[in-house]
């Protein structure tokens, strides 16, 4: 495997997770195709003997990666695991879109751990809250620089601008895999640290920011040490109470709230955002009345100004 070229710092990572994750490895890798696919293979490949993996419907999807081959030092396993690549030369994002992300100038990662909340709705929306409220603390009431958008992106708000919520920082791609009663949960998460460099170009309808706009100082390894313990915390909290106990914390960093939306859906191709029911799901203003839209039934962007 080559070597990566940053300092990770990975043993105190590994010490200040174990407590909290027993038998936990943390894994820095130079390059890999996805951190989720290296981390749902190994799964797959150790739990062959038993059963074949089941792909359940929530709001979370598996899919079948194409990787073979060494896994790195923890080969096989479903043992909890933080995975963090440098480099990811095929990631993914929901949907199957491809996840862009420069080399260097950003930090993607992937948590493996196995959960079993009583129900699994709103997952992405707590793991959104806790990476948000790590990067961006609301301290004194001060207004979020770091808003979610439904059901699974972190952007970078714009301020003075109601036609303008924002641009894309980050994403988050949730998958589990099942076999017998054990299920995993593979959180992916892709934050843009600083620019790419200037003959790096891609289209993005949803924009482009980075963390160096609020934390000049920011760099992936710091970036990783701030979210990594928050977001153990969190998918725990949330395996014990779901998403409920989050609803308010999300409602302070909602980007569609009160605003025009266009979606995918049949019966709300227009409407309103009006926020989150307690199970996760978006609520949408409709002409026919008020619709609850479930992650993976919808594509939804912000559409104007702020409604009333």
């Amino acid at each position: 495997m080559a070597e990566t070229r940053l300092r990770w710092g990975a043993e105190a990572l590994w010490d200040q997770l174990q407590g909290h994750l027993p038998g936990i490895s943390v894994e820095i890798a130079a390059s890999l195709p996805s951190t989720n696919s290296t981390l749902l293979e190994r799964a797959r490949v150790g739990s062959a003997s038993t059963q074949a993996p089941v792909a359940e419907a929530s709001d979370v999807l598996v899919r079948r990666s194409v990787e073979s081959g060494a896994f790195g030092r923890r080969a096989v396993d479903w043992q909890p695991c933080l995975l963090v690549a440098e480099e990811q030369t095929a990631g993914r994002g929901r949907m199957g879109r491809e996840w862009f992300a420069e080399p260097l100038a950003s930090l993607t990662f992937s948590l493996a751990m196995p959960l079993a909340p009583a129900d699994w709705s709103g997952l992405s929306l707590v793991v959104g809250v806790v990476l948000a409220d790590a990067l961006d603390p609301l301290l004194g009431g001060s207004a979020p620089k770091i808003g979610i958008k439904w059901p699974n992106d972190l952007w970078l708000l714009e301020t003075g601008s109601a036609n303008a919520p924002g641009r894309k920082l980050g994403g988050i791609l949730i998958e589990t895999l099942s076999s017998g009663v054990k299920r995993l949960a593979v959180t992916g998460i892709g934050i843009n640290i600083s620019r790419p460099p200037p003959w790096r170009t891609f289209k993005s309808s949803s924009g482009f920011a980075c963390l160096h706009e609020i934390d000049p100082t920011a760099d992936a390894p710091a970036t990783l040490a701030k979210v990594a313990l928050p977001l153990v915390r969190g998918l725990q909290e949330f395996e014990r109470v779901g998403f409920g106990h989050f609803a308010n914390r999300f409602a302070v960093r909602d980007l569609l709230r009160n605003r025009a939306v266009t979606t995918t859906h049949a019966d709300a191709a227009n409407g309103i955002a009006r926020g989150v029911a307690f199970d996760g799901s978006l609520i949408v203003e409709t002409s026919s009345g008020p619709m609850s839209l479930h992650n993976g039934e919808v594509s939804v962007r912000p559409d104007s100004e702020p409604a009333c």
